[in-house]
């Protein structure tokens, strides 16, 4: 069957964020329709759902005014994946260190923005992820780094410079990192189609 994939479209990498969904769909022998999201109504029908980096002030602020912050939360209530990428993993945040943003507390985490430098310090490094074979060609710009995962509830799958990166808790994977600005689609189907914690609706069997 089809899948139904939503890009959170309020600032961010946007077609960049659903080019490599497709590509990991079709890496993982699946069919998938990605819509922009900017409005509220959309993410409920949403099987999959990507949260791109930006500015995380302005993105929380726009996740609210315009009632997508709910229906976001809900679709995490409902074990369905969730990617958060750079300032999206900031806002998915429990504790984002500024209070400009309104986090959705979606995972239980600490974030510290812009840990690794500014737009000036940008940098690729070849990370080890928890379930990918081959290290991971990772960007970082203006990225944050995690702070504090003491309580547990989220999964450490990627350090840089003694620093988590990438972290899963439930069906929710966020990365400091774009993993949208690099062909390598595998952090893509790392948190949409090889998450054991998250619902995706199964391929139709043939009769």
């Amino acid at each position: 069957m089809s899948l139904t994939a939503g890009v959170v479209a309020v600032q961010g990498d946007v077609e960049e964020h659903a080019a490599a969904i497709e590509r990991a769909a079709q890496a993982h022998g699946r069919e998938v329709t990605v819509h922009e999201i900017r409005n509220a109504g959309l993410v409920p029908d949403c099987d999959l759902l990507a949260m791109p980096g930006g500015e995380s002030t302005t993105i929380s602020r726009l996740l609210h005014s315009e009632g997508i912050a709910a229906e976001i939360q809900a679709h995490v209530e409902a074990g369905k994946p969730l990617l958060a990428t750079c300032a999206g993993l900031i806002v998915a945040s429990s504790d984002p260190n500024d209070d400009r943003v309104d986090e959705l507390s979606l995972l239980d985490v600490t974030v510290e923005r812009n840990a690794f430098g500014r737009q000036k310090d940008s940098f690729e490094a070849p990370l080890d992820v928890a379930g990918l074979d081959e290290p991971y060609p990772a960007v970082f710009i203006r990225a944050p780094a995690i702070d504090d995962v003491s309580d547990g509830n989220a999964a450490v799958l990627a350090s840089w410079d003694g620093r988590p990166v990438a972290v899963q808790q439930g069906p929710i994977v966020g990365t400091a990192f774009h993993p949208e600005l690099t062909p390598d689609s595998r952090i893509h189907g790392l948190a949409f189609f090889e998450n054991d914690d998250a619902t995706v609706p199964a391929l139709e069997k043939s009769a």
